[in-house]
């Protein structure tokens, strides 16, 4: 039913949560699990450090993808990561098309604080406009508060 399965990741407790469900459905089906990083180079400004601050989430990408596809492959399932630069939602969908997803699961809640709120989920976004199945997926409430709690901190 399924041969590859789209993950988008920005390592927070609902991409996690995704992550799972996703390990799961690969592993009954024998499908593939695609993760994938957007870096939302509409945050980055054009200043002088731009360069420097999208590597830096580029990097930060490389890291977060390799370790989901780390935890997808030590399940026994196939597994790739991939990271890109644009807008998330136009990127999670362009990438669908291109690698032929049959699925794309996401986490409800991710990095995305008030912004969020004022311009619609990039979930929602994927949701809407997809041509393939998508699966939501609610993280714990104690792993989501913890998440925000560590990203508050950060900020």
């Amino acid at each position: 039913m399924y041969e590859d399965i789209l993950v988008p990741t920005d390592g927070s407790a609902g991409a996690s949560t995704a992550l799972e469900e996703a390990i799961d459905l690969a592993a009954a089906f024998d499908a593939t699990v695609h993760s994938l990083y957007v870096v939302d180079v509409a945050s980055v400004g054009p200043e002088t450090g731009a360069v420097d601050l999208v590597e830096s989430f580029e990097q930060m990408g490389e890291d977060v993808t390799a370790a989901a596809a780390t935890r997808v492959r030590d399940a026994g399932v196939d597994a790739t990561a991939h990271v890109t630069t644009g807008s998330p939602h136009r990127s999670i969908l362009e990438y669908a098309d291109e690698h032929g997803a049959d699925l794309i699961i996401m986490g409800t809640h991710g990095r995305t604080g008030l912004e969020r709120y004022l311009l619609g989920s990039v979930t929602e976004k994927v949701v809407r406009t997809a041509d393939v199945p998508v699966l939501t997926v609610r993280a714990a409430e104690s792993a989501a508060e913890s998440a925000d709690d560590q990203t508050a901190e950060a900020e």
